[in-house]
């Protein structure tokens, strides 16, 4: 969730303070509201007698505020604009994988698609969204997070259960988790109208990066951004080929073939304020790519592979948002149009599939405070989408998708302590028509959802929830490729969770300690739960019913802040196995590609003369098939990476050079069978702000 919090602020002006100062201030202005431009006094080289003799002048400055992570009711991660630059995230998979409870599924390089599963539950139970619009994928129902940039972020943020807030989409509200990525908002000072970032960024295996952020102030009210970016890779890097799942035996260094990938992403952002407490915002984004899509490494060779694969993604995207003393009003729109193609010409075959499919979105959500205790929220999503292709028969698809949700928030004070209790019931209707069918699939439930959150004193949260989660399938898992309904149960699950969440500030040898700890346990019903594999390549893909998996874990996440060092750590436990059957072969054994232990930390320390961090993400073991047997296990692996970076001021901007080593041990690892990933690569970036 997005909060915009608008603060008269008056200061001195003096002088204008350079794009590191700017960061700073800004900063500043979030924490406390109110700050003294004197500070600059010595970088300005100015006299205290003439900065008192400077007019006071009176700006409004709006500030993005990130959503909390301790005053939550469900768990909420959050990674901000200055942590993803720090980490050298460019896709949104960068970020999401050094969160607790976080699967990610990668492919393998730069292109490879990357997925994403929450506590177990599956990517498709994970909603993505952009700016609180829900984003869809017509490829295989799994949101490919490697397509987008988090250049242009405010934040990224993974919401288990559900966001929390007001004036939020009814279809988020229907997810097992959402993952939002916020749009930033451009700020500048007065007498300021345009801000540049120019960024290029190389590296092994002919990674390219070249990035360009456009931002424009065209009047009081009215602002812009315009973000474009192009990433190619040859993806052709070393590894090392096992004979044996033991990874002990015999093996061979090969390179990994055929998997380059082109990707180009243009992002338009207006943002306009129409009057106190309203405000409209407006996003076009355009994405074409290509990708060569490597075959699988098995046994003793690489599959060979002709096999491509390009897209073209266009849509544009409207939230309107009104904000009174007692209520609040948000609209969301979307329009959304994609073409996916598959060429495969392998051993002299020639397939071209074509698949297009279009979206039309509608949101609306209102707040209403009904006491000063008590609020009352309503959301109505509706779509229309389609689905076409080239195949003979049965090549049009139509989707109709009606959710609300009613929700009560109150709030109570009990003595010294705050209780925050808050539940909904979200109703869905889905309803599908196939060309030459007669029949007209039709998946409608209700599903409840109440969370509690105590807060004692200003340091400790005590917080539980519980959700049902209904989630019919999706295109590709029932009509995509063959375009024959397939005899796909929609997916349900039940989530329960308790957790508790501390922050302070402790002395340590004379050195202050700013601590943040959270503690969640959880446990996962699902019943018919989809699982999809590829088959013979990265396009095509298999659905099946899991009849029962229980899922029980726990996350545990941690930050400590000594002067300029700063350290978050993070460890995830999912017992998640399938019941569906006793006395089967899979009974009791852990689901695919879900490690029991996982968890990851990062370092930074900042200095005057070069700021240095550190990451690390471990995986445990884990199976690539429904039993646990030595065939099917993938050893544990840990990815560490190095990062260096300084910040040169210069009379118009700031030049930051930044180098990183990812996957320094060399590790040679696989996160899906068969789909070797990077060994020990570089990547140098130069960016020019002013």
């Amino acid at each position: 969730m997005s909060i915009v919090v608008e603060k008269k602020v008056s200061f001195i002006v003096g002088c204008r303070p350079t794009a590191g100062q700017r960061s700073f201030l800004l900063r500043s202005v979030l924490a406390s509201g109110v700050f003294f431009l004197a500070s600059l006094q010595p970088a300005c080289g100015q006299q205290a007698d003439s900065l008192r003799r400077t007019t006071l002048e009176e700006v409004e400055i709006s500030v993005q505020r990130t959503p909390s992570e301790l005053r939550t009711a469900t768990p909420t991660q959050v990674m901000d604009a200055e942590k993803i630059e720090h980490l050298g995230a460019v896709q949104l998979s960068d970020a999401v994988k050094q969160m607790a409870g976080v699967t990610l599924k990668d492919y393998g390089g730069v292109g490879g698609i990357k997925t994403v599963s929450a506590r177990g539950l599956g990517s498709q139970f994970s909603a993505v969204t952009i700016d609180g619009v829900p984003v869809d994928d017509s490829q295989n129902g799994q949101v490919d997070l490697g397509r987008y940039s988090v250049g242009n972020s405010a934040y990224v943020s993974l919401s288990q259960g559900q966001e929390q807030g007001s004036m939020l989409s009814a279809r988020a509200l229907a997810a097992g988790n959402v993952l939002n990525m916020e749009t930033a908002e451009p700020q500048f000072w007065p007498g300021e109208r345009t801000h540049m970032k120019l960024s290029g960024e190389g590296g092994s295996f002919g990674y390219l990066s070249p990035t360009l952020l456009w931002q424009q102030r065209w009047s009081r009210r009215v602002k812009s951004t315009l973000f474009a970016n192009f990433l190619r890779s040859d993806g052709d890097y070393p590894f090392t080929l096992y004979y044996t799942a033991s990874h002990q035996d015999s093996a061979s260094t090969e390179r990994r073939r055929h998997s380059a990938v082109w990707l180009l992403t243009l992002d338009g952002n207006l943002f306009a304020t129409l009057g106190k407490g309203n405000t409209l915002s407006t996003k076009v984004h355009l994405l074409r790519g290509a990708h060569e899509l490597p075959g699988q490494v098995v046994m003793y060779s690489q599959v060979a592979s002709e096999q491509y694969s390009t897209e073209e993604l266009a849509f544009v995207q409207t939230r309107w948002r009104v904000e009174r003393q007692r209520w609040k009003l948000q609209l969301l729109g979307k329009l959304r149009h994609s073409f996916d193609d598959y060429t495969d010409t392998t051993a002299g075959n020639s397939i071209y599939n074509r698949y297009r499919q279009s979206e039309a979105y509608l949101s609306g959500s209102l707040n209403r405070s009904l006491t000063h205790w008590l609020d009352l929220d309503v959301a109505v999503d509706g779509s229309l989408s389609g689905l076409n292709s080239n195949l003979d028969k049965r090549n049009e698809v139509t989707r109709s998708n009606l959710t609300a949700v009613a929700a009560l928030h109150a709030w109570f004070l009990l003595g010294g302590a705050k209780l925050d209790l808050r539940a909904n019931m979200l109703g869905t209707d889905v309803r599908d028509r196939v060309a030459d069918l007669d029949t007209m699939p039709t998946y409608r439930r209700l599903s409840p959802h109440v969370a509690a959150m105590l807060t004692l004193g200003q340091g400790t949260t005590l917080r539980a929830f519980y959700k049902q989660t209904y989630r019919a399938p999706n295109f590709s898992e029932l009509y995509f490729f063959q375009l024959m309904p397939r005899n796909l149960m929609p997916e349900q699950a039940h989530q329960v969770n308790v957790g508790v969440t501390h922050a302070g500030e402790f002395m340590l040898w004379e050195k202050s300690l700013v601590v943040s700890a959270t503690l969640d346990g959880y446990y996962n019903h699902v019943k018919d739960k989809i699982v999809a594999k590829p088959t013979n390549n990265m396009y095509y893909w298999s659905m099946q019913n899991l009849g029962m998996v229980d899922i029980v874990g726990a996350d545990a996440t941690a930050a400590v802040q000594a002067g300029s060092l700063h350290v978050e750590m993070h460890y995830s436990y999912q017992h998640a196995v399938d019941h569906s059957k006793a006395g089967s072969k899979t009974y009791g054994h852990q689901i695919v590609y879900t490690p029991r232990h996982s968890g990851g930390a990062t370092l930074r320390w900042e200095n005057d003369w070069m700021n240095l961090g550190a990451s690390a993400m471990m995986v445990g073991e884990r199976y690539s098939g429904p039993q646990n047997t030595g065939q099917n296990r993938l050893p544990a692996y840990c990815d560490l990476g190095l990062s260096a970076d300084h910040r040169f001021a210069l009379p118009h901007g700031a030049l930051t050079l930044r180098g990183q080593v990812l996957n320094l041990l060399d590790e040679q690892y696989e996160v899906v069978a068969n789909y070797p990933m990077m060994g020990r690569n570089w990547r140098i970036a130069l960016t020019y702000e002013f």
